[in-house]
């Protein structure tokens, strides 16, 4: 992350403003819920910064912020209203099944999804403006891929703590820094003319955008929310092959190959291996471990389905309306 973000409200002003001095006890900071947590841009964006002291930093910003109390009280403020928004939405569904059909249970949350298709348009129809917009959302996660899920490694023990280690393993490269997926994103990002560095467009990302790597953190780094991670991730992996597969045939579509597609092309294979190792070894183990969870698992795959859907309508609806779907459009620097 090459600056600190602009800010976009009260909350993320006095946070960012607070961040720029050395550690110290934070007077009140107002957290007031509104009517849309998930397209709040300062909730997300504070929320967003307050994870980031747990990832790679903030530039500028003390090392020792990330475990100031009257911070972590703070964001504890603002994770209560971004998670009551995420439960209120959750509709819900059957009983928890067996251990041994959590695979059906979460295709079943996949299948239940008719929300419009991302993947499809930009295979079919997207431009290369709306192509370059779509790698700058996803640079939000994928800059830093497979970290949040990890959080969840020292939570887990026995054949789900193995199962997920296994998934990671390739999401890492399996030992090659080349092939390590976050580098392959920013691969892509280069080969497409974009700046590749991490954090670069944070400015540009919408709250939305925001949100669906903040639910990552959210699930990731409570205990109590392993269960809900472990969701997340298993139906992440069930449901990615034939989008990967539609963007890379998108970008062919638009003349690109190579480096371009490499990152897709890669998870078109990985995560055909990793959807029953997902499934079945790392959700049904967890379940069959802690029976206690298992409803959270469940709970954690419908709840990356309602942010997505939340994301992919925002971008669709965005340029069948001809405008940008980010706050900043590509030609516009972030804040210096």
């Amino acid at each position: 992350m090459r600056t600190v973000p602009a800010p976009r409200g009260q909350v993320s002003e006095a946070l960012l403003g607070e961040l720029a001095t050395p550690p110290h006890p934070l007077g009140p900071i107002d957290v007031t819920p509104t009517a849309d947590p998930f397209g709040d841009e300062d909730l997300q964006l504070a929320l967003y910064c307050c994870y980031e002291l747990f990832y790679r930093g903030l530039p500028g910003v003390d090392e020792r912020w990330e475990w100031e109390p009257s911070l972590i009280a703070l964001r504890g403020e603002m994770e209560a209203v971004f998670e009551r928004a995420v439960r209120n939405g959750d509709g819900g569904g059957p009983p928890a099944p067996r251990p041994e059909e959590a695979d059906r249970a979460l295709r079943a949350i996949a299948d239940a999804d008719d929300g419009p298709s991302l993947s499809l348009y930009l295979s079919r129809q997207g431009s290369t403006e709306e192509m370059l917009e779509f790698l700058v959302h996803r640079s939000a996660y994928q800059l830093k891929e497979a970290d949040p899920h990890s959080w969840a490694i020292p939570r887990l023990t026995g054949g789900a703590k193995a199962a997920l280690v296994e998934v990671q393993a390739d999401e890492y490269g399996g030992g090659r820094p080349e092939r390590v997926h976050a580098q392959m994103f920013a691969d892509s990002m280069e080969a497409m003319g974009l700046d590749p560095s991490y954090g670069a467009y944070l400015d540009h990302l919408p709250a939305i955008t925001l949100a669906t790597v903040n639910l990552m953190s959210l699930f990731g780094l409570h205990r109590r929310n392993r269960g809900a991670i472990v969701g997340h991730l298993a139906l992440f992996e069930m449901t990615s092959t034939v989008p990967n597969r539609r963007y890379a045939d998108g970008l062919r579509r638009l003349g690109h190959e190579g480096r371009a597609t490499d990152f897709f092309d890669e998870h078109v294979e990985a995560d055909a291996v990793h959807e029953n190792i997902a499934a079945v070894d790392l959700a049904g183990g967890l379940m069959r471990q802690e029976p206690e969870v298992a409803e959270d698992v469940l709970f954690g795959a419908r709840a990356l389905i309602e942010i997505e859907t939340r994301w992919t309508a925002h971008l669709l609806e965005s340029w069948s309306a001809g405008r940008s779907s980010l706050r900043l459009g590509l030609g516009t620097p972030a804040a210096a």
